[in-house]
């Protein structure tokens, strides 16, 4: 078998132990866009895919209890630019577990390097991609009846991952193959074969530090700084970083990437960061409360590219989103969501659709990689409990049956939450267990006739390769979001405009999801997914899928 095993090592694997390794693994597969879907209302040319989309919706009125319901229906075209930009991705803390992970599985991928594990030969793969990894149903086979599904990627065109060019910032200045050895999450012999590869990007560009905004225990890393105190010529010095990248690999779209150390949320303060104008005259004065998420945020919206934050620190402060509005430039956030949050978000739904009341959310945490310790600090610690707390919000909003309604203010509008399940978070810093976190969770919910129920779950997981999967997921489909315009078929046709810059279709991946100011977050992980489907459907003129399945259940 001719494998590509590129790994500049000086050690090849041998042919007779890569029998039965197949030679790309399915979900690093390259396929052709082969969707065609033959339709008045999809159309192909050269350039572009355009479909007509009509949005259903209802109206409800609630009166002397009675639900008065308008059904409603809005007409749209999507227009889809065919082919994929050649894409950057510049990530701020590149140097971190996270981000050597990310480099040197794309590089494993890109060279099909192959390696050793204890349990045989591991071959380089896209598992834990949404986009990759997981399939979405577009109809019927007519001859059998079956279901036909297919990779979310290949609903429409979109980067491969082994296509992003790979840049970035970090307060370290170790150089990248050396950084990914300090993470410890891979396997020796994919490091060993690996290093060669993540020594050519070399080492991360400077970045900035504030140390009022991370723990003090990570200055000790903090030897590869943008020089000064000066917060305009900071945000001058990664935008100049941003242009030459772009410049230099001739790329058409560059998305800067936070996944960086957790923050301590920014005040807002009226007059500083509550308005873009606001906000950039406070990066002018340098002052004290612009994050350097929020600095990198900026810098890339004034450069016309996308922003997306892995972190759970507030840096889309009003004055970011008025900008990203401003300049129509996109951003989505916050927190990656691989492991215990995407759980919770599963089983409390569950729970709740099932009639069943939980009392009480009790997750503990415990992880040894540099996140943890960043995170053993309280300020910090606060903006990741923030973000974990408010995942079942909207589940427990749906459901009055089971829990009480907030009470009404003099103004007619809700007081507080109204009643909620006790819901507590703890995280600790344990060196020893590194990158394999573990996650404890106990549901305690209510049942028939004042009956209790418990449910516990122990989690073990390695943190950064539940994660870097997300961070590629996010950064394909920012990228495909910014070829897609739409535009109301109803009344005057207009032209047709980018879609708002929140990107709140990324939500799917994260634990605090951004959206539209004055919209409610959906943090339901299935209604999600469903979201996520519906609107790739839509951009080729399919209906979302009805799981009605009513030509089973008539004659």
């Amino acid at each position: 078998m001719a494998l590509n095993n590129n790994n500049l090592s000086g050690y090849t694997t041998p042919e007779s132990e890569l029998e039965g390794v197949l030679s790309v693994h399915p979900t690093a597969a390259r396929r052709p866009h082969a969707i065609v879907v033959q339709s008045e209302n999809t159309s192909y040319s050269d350039e572009y895919i355009t479909a007509s989309f009509k949005n259903r919706g209802a109206e409800v009125t609630v009166s002397d209890g009675q639900y008065i319901i308008n059904p409603t229906v809005q007409s749209f075209e999507f227009q889809t630019k065919r082919a994929p930009s050649k894409t950057g991705l510049m990530m701020i803390g590149v140097g971190g577990n996270n981000g050597t992970t990310l480099c040197a599985t794309i590089l494993a991928n890109r060279h099909n390097i192959v390696w050793h594990t204890k349990q045989g030969i591991q071959q380089p793969n896209y598992v834990g991609s949404l986009l990759r990894a997981s399939t979405v149903r577009i109809g019927n086979d007519p001859a059998t009846g079956k279901d036909v599904n297919v990779p979310v990627s290949d609903v429409l065109p979109m980067v491969h991952p082994n296509d992003l060019v790979l840049s970035g910032w970090d307060i370290s200045g170790v150089p990248l193959d050396k950084a990914m050895q300090r993470a410890q999450v891979l396997d020796y012999d994919l490091q060993r074969q690996v290093a060669p590869h993540l020594a050519l990007i070399g080492k991360p560009l400077p970045s900035i530090y504030y140390p009022d905004f991370i723990a003090a225990n990570q200055e000790a890393r903090a030897d590869n700084l943008i020089p000064g105190s000066d917060k305009q010529a900071h945000l001058e010095h990664i935008r100049a970083d941003i242009r030459k990248f772009k410049e230099d690999n001739g790329l058409d779209r560059v998305v800067v990437f936070w996944t960086a150390n957790t923050e301590r949320y920014s005040d807002i303060i009226p007059g500083v960061n509550d308005t873009a104008d606001n906000l950039l005259a406070s990066i002018k004065s340098s002052h004290s409360e612009v994050s350097p998420s929020t600095l990198f945020a900026v810098a890339a919206i004034l450069e016309g590219e996308p922003f997306v934050n892995g972190a759970p620190q507030n840096t889309f402060v009003p004055g970011v989103i008025e900008l990203a509005e401003r300049h129509q430039s996109f951003i989505g956030g916050d927190d990656l969501k691989s492991g215990q949050t995407k759980l919770k978000s599963v089983l409390a739904e569950f729970l709740v659709n099932a009639g069943i009341k939980p009392l009480s959310i009790a997750s503990y945490n415990h992880l040894g990689n540099n996140d943890g310790h960043n995170l053993s600090a309280e300020k910090q610690f606060k903006s990741k409990e923030i973000s974990k707390s408010s995942v079942v919000d909207d589940m427990v909003d749906a459901n009055r049956l089971l829990y009480k309604a907030p009470e009404v203010g003099p103004k007619g509008l809700p007081v507080g939450k109204g009643e909620h399940p006790d819901h507590i978070v703890v995280i600790k810093y344990v060196p020893a267990v590194g990158d394999s976190k573990r996650a404890i969770d106990e549901y305690y919910s209510e049942i028939f006739c004042g009956g209790r129920n418990t449910i516990s779950i122990f989690n073990e997981c390695e943190d950064s390769l539940l994660a870097t999967p997300l961070i590629l997921d996010l950064t394909i489909l920012t990228e495909l979001l910014t070829r897609v315009k739409y535009r109301k078929t109803s009344g005057e046709t207009k032209e047709f405009a980018p879609l708002y810059p929140v990107l709140s279709l990324l939500s799917y991946m994260l634990k605090a999801p951004l959206v539209k100011p004055g919209t409610d977050v959906v943090n339901s992980l299935n209604r999600q997914r469903n979201a996520l489907e519906s609107f790739l459907k839509a951009c080729v003129g399919l209906e979302s899928n009805s799981d009605l399945l009513l030509e089973t259940r008539i004659w």
